[in-house]
């Protein structure tokens, strides 16, 4: 078994879709939680950058 049959080829949407989903709570936690609002917005643009990104890959995946 060859190492290109064990690993599936995959995009790396899921992953990026994890992240996203961590760094909202990354940034809810920063706002919230730390009093730090200035930093929780930041982090916030994060997610819809990483979805974004995993739209593009999933599309290049498709083609």
């Amino acid at each position: 078994m060859s190492e290109s049959e064990a690993m599936p080829d995959e995009s790396g949407a899921p992953y990026l879709a994890f992240g996203a989903l961590g760094s909202v709570a990354l940034a809810l936690y920063e706002y919230y939680v730390r009093d730090n609002q200035q930093r929780g917005m930041f982090i916030g643009l994060w997610p819809p950058t990483m979805i974004g990104f995993a739209i593009y890959l999933k599309q290049q995946d498709e083609e």
